[in-house]
C-alpha cells in the first residue's frame, strides 16, 4: 500500500511538471498575438500567452503544498531550460532558408518568430523572479498559518508574483514602444486578469487535494 502511494505521488509530481512545462513553452510560442477577452463587467486586452500562464502558478502552489519549497524551486528552475532550448531551435529554425513549395516560408516563419527571443528573454526574467516569489510567499503563509488557510497562501503568493511578473514583461517589451498610459494600462490589464484567474483556481486547488488526500500526503514544512 505505501509502495502504491510512493508511485502515485512520483507520477503525479511528473504530470504536473509536465504541465507546467508545457503551459510556459505555450505562453512563449503565443504570447506574440494580443486578444480580447470579455468577461461581461469588464474587456481584458493582454497577450494570447497570459491564457496559459495561471496554469503554472495553480501547477506551483500544489506542488508546493504536496511536495515542499525545493520540489517546486526544481520544477521553476526546468521550465527555465525548457524555455532557453525552444528559444535555441527557434533560431536555428531561421538559420535555413524555406523551400519554394514550404507551406511556412520564410517571411511567415520569421513574422511569427522573430520577436520570440525577446518575449522569451523577457518572459524568463519576470518567470524566475515571479515564480521564485510565488514559492516563497506561499511557504512563508504556510509556516505562519501552520498549514491551515489554504486560499490565503494560494491567492496572497499568486496575487503578488503575478503583479512582479506582468510589470517586467510590460515595461521589458514596452519600454520605448509603448506611452506611459498604454504601459500603466497592460500591467492593470494583465495583473487583474490573472488575479481573477488565481480566484478561479482556488476550488481547483482544494478539489485536487480533497481527492488525493488518500494518495498523496501534504508535505509538512
Amino acid at each position: 500500500m505505501v509502495k502504491n502511494n510512493d508511485n502515485t505521488r512520483e507520477y503525479f509530481y511528473h504530470f504536473l511538471s509536465a504541465i507546467f512545462i508545457a503551459s510556459l513553452v505555450t505562453c512563449n510560442l503565443i504570447a506574440n498575438k494580443f486578444v480580447t477577452v470579455d468577461l461581461g463587467f469588464k474587456v481584458f486586452i493582454v497577450s494570447a500567452g497570459i491564457l496559459p500562464y495561471p496554469i503554472t502558478f495553480l501547477v506551483t502552489d500544489l506542488i508546493s503544498e504536496l511536495y515542499g519549497q525545493k520540489k517546486a524551486n526544481r520544477v521553476v528552475i526546468s521550465g527555465f531550460v525548457a524555455s532557453i532550448f525552444v528559444l535555441f531551435f527557434l533560431w536555428l529554425g531561421g538559420q535555413f532558408s524555406a523551400i519554394p513549395d514550404s507551406i511556412v516560408n520564410d517571411n511567415i516563419y520569421n513574422a511569427v518568430f522573430r520577436n520570440a527571443w525577446r518575449i522569451i528573454a523577457a518572459s524568463m526574467v519576470a518567470y524566475l523572479i515571479a515564480q521564485f516569489i510565488d514559492v516563497r510567499i506561499f511557504h512563508f503563509w504556510k509556516k505562519l498559518t501552520r498549514g491551515k488557510h489554504l486560499w490565503l497562501r494560494n491567492n496572497g503568493s499568486t496575487i503578488a508574483s503575478q503583479l512582479v511578473d506582468t510589470s517586467l514583461v510590460i515595461c521589458i517589451l514596452f519600454i520605448g514602444v509603448w506611452d506611459g498610459r498604454q504601459i500603466f494600462n497592460g500591467i492593470i490589464d494583465g495583473w487583474l486578469f490573472k488575479m481573477l484567474m488565481a480566484f478561479i483556481d482556488t476550488p481547483i486547488i482544494y478539489g485536487i487535494i480533497f481527492l488525493l488526500k488518500d494518495k498523496i500526503p501534504i508535505h509538512k514544512e
